[in-house]
């Protein structure tokens, strides 16, 4: 029986990843804030040994200890670091920095510390997953996103650098760079989402990536030559349109 540990469980992408490998028989270790979500997915989950860790990613400490208790059941071959906030914000807008701080501290610095205590129980296996959760508004810019764009950009290089480190260790390190997908983080995005693919066949096309080990996907298909094609476009071009684009709303707008 395979075990997998995903952080961001309560809800979106973690929880929809949590459902998918229940169904195909593995234990997963569910980790999240919010206790009574966390209960709600467990007893919706298929088999038994499913645990539950409570705990903000930000704290450092907390991760570690839940990552322990877990690695406590037997070895893991899987981690998903799928904690992550967005929000607009605006440099101009002093108080803004902390919602900041605290976006790239979720997106960014929670995974390398989700991470952590995984890698050398691998290494010695020879085997295992570590799965950072990027995004295509890492591949431009994008108005009022600047903290959300700048920590899934860093997710993408910090798990390039991790891959080529662990590259003959027999842990692959894969980066899911999800489009527009239906979770409670999109649904009150103001602009139009091409390509809104429903969170559970987000999943599903994850796990096949995940299962081949492969370095860095972009889901759904159509996002990803969205991505390509604006990577070609001049930076000139690309800000004359972007300028015209609805910001992302910042908190309590």
């Amino acid at each position: 029986m395979k075990r997998v540990f995903i952080t961001g469980a309560s809800s979106g992408i973690g929880a929809a990843l949590a459902l998918f490998y229940a169904r195909r028989g593995c234990q997963i270790g569910l980790l999240g804030r919010r206790l009574d979500a966390l209960r709600a997915l467990r007893d919706q989950l298929p088999g038994d040994g499913h645990e539950i860790h409570v705990a903000d990613v930000r704290d450092r400490a907390a991760l570690h200890a839940a990552a322990s208790d877990f690695l406590q059941g037997g070895p893991v071959d899987i981690v998903i670091a799928s904690a992550g906030i967005s929000a607009g914000t605006l440099t101009e807008e002093l108080d803004d920095f902390d919602v900041f701080e605290s976006i790239v501290a979720t997106n960014l610095t929670a995974t390398v510390a989700t991470f952590e205590p995984f890698i050398a129980s691998m290494k010695e296996r020879g085997h295992g997953r570590l799965v950072g959760i990027a995004s295509v508004a890492a591949v431009r810019g994008l108005p009022g996103a600047g903290a959300y764009s700048a920590s899934k950009a860093a997710v993408r290089t910090y798990c390039e650098s991790l891959r080529v480190e662990l590259s003959r260790s027999g842990v692959r390190v894969v980066t899911i760079a999800p489009g527009f997908i239906r979770t409670p983080m999109t649904a009150h995005n103001p602009y139009k989402m091409p390509f809104l693919m429903p969170v559970d066949r987000f999943a599903e096309k994850a796990v096949a990536a995940i299962d081949k080990g492969v370095s860095y996907k972009v889901i759904p298909w159509q996002m990803a030559w969205v991505a390509r094609l604006l990577r070609l476009v001049p930076d000139r071009l690309y800000d004359h349109f972007s300028f015209r684009r609805k910001r992302k709303p910042r908190l309590h707008e």
